[in-house]
Parts: structure tokens; sequence; C-alpha cells
């Protein structure tokens, strides 16, 4: 997670929300992709931290079904996020901050543990959730 949280300060730099996230090696043993939210500096609204540490971890291993690996994430992943998690085969989702207003992974909705999908991550919450949440809850008290 605290890789995760300085890649979510990278974002504060850009601009942008502070989300950070990493994709983990099946044995954890290394970072495959990882990635912060994106959205401002390029304009792109899919830019989320969780969708370009999927991308590059992908990137990396030359393949899409991210099977064995852990995403951890600084926040709970949205809807999009949630989906993008499904459909990489991601094992393990980790996140530190709940996501009340938008969160699809236990909290508003629970979209990667739906048992009507075909592959459902194991979900664990709540690693350095303050410090995640502090970084959010300053960064929006600054604007």
């Amino acid at each position: 997670m605290r890789l995760a949280l300085d890649e979510a300060e990278e974002a504060v730099r850009g601009g942008d929300v502070p989300v950070g996230a990493v994709v983990l090696s099946a044995d954890g043993s290394r970072v495959l992709g990882a990635g912060h939210n994106e959205r401002e500096a390029t304009g792109d609204p899919t830019a989320h931290a969780e969708v370009l540490a999927i991308r590059r971890a992908a990137a990396e291993l030359g393949e899409w079904r991210l099977t064995g690996c852990t995403l951890v994430v600084t926040l709970e992943p949205c809807t999009m996020c949630a989906g993008a998690l499904v459909q990489s085969r991601v094992d393990r989702v980790v996140y530190g901050a709940r996501d009340d207003k938008a969160g699809a992974a236990g909290s508003l909705w629970d979209v990667v543990r739906d048992r009507r999908l075909n592959h459902r991550p194991e979900v664990i919450e709540g690693v350095l959730a303050e410090e995640c949440a502090h970084l959010l809850t300053e960064f929006f008290r600054a604007r």
C-alpha cells in the first residue's frame, strides 16, 4: 500500500485526485504495473489509477489475464475499475479508503463479488485506510 500511496502523491503533483495503484506479481515479489489518476493530465476519463496499473501489468506480462496477481489501490474501485478487475482476472483486490459515494467493491455496489460473473476476486479492505482517506480529504479541502 505504501507504493500505491507514493503513486497517489504523483497524482496530486499532476493536479488530479490522489489515487494510486500497483499490480503485484502472483508471488508478490515484484510490481508488474503502477499508476495514478491521470485524467486531468491526459483528458482521458478512463485514466484511473487502477486501469493504468492493469494496462501496464498486462503489457509487462504480454498477456491480458492477470491470474494470480493482486491489485493494491488507495481508494475503493469505482464501477469502471471494478469491471476492469473482473475482466483482467486479477485474483485479489486490496484497497485503503472506502468510497461510499462511488465504490464498487463492497460499499455502494459490489461488482467484483457479484455471483453472476464468471470471476470474483478476493477483496481485502481497509489497509492503511486512515492514511489513504487523509490524502483524499486534504486534496479536496485545498480545492
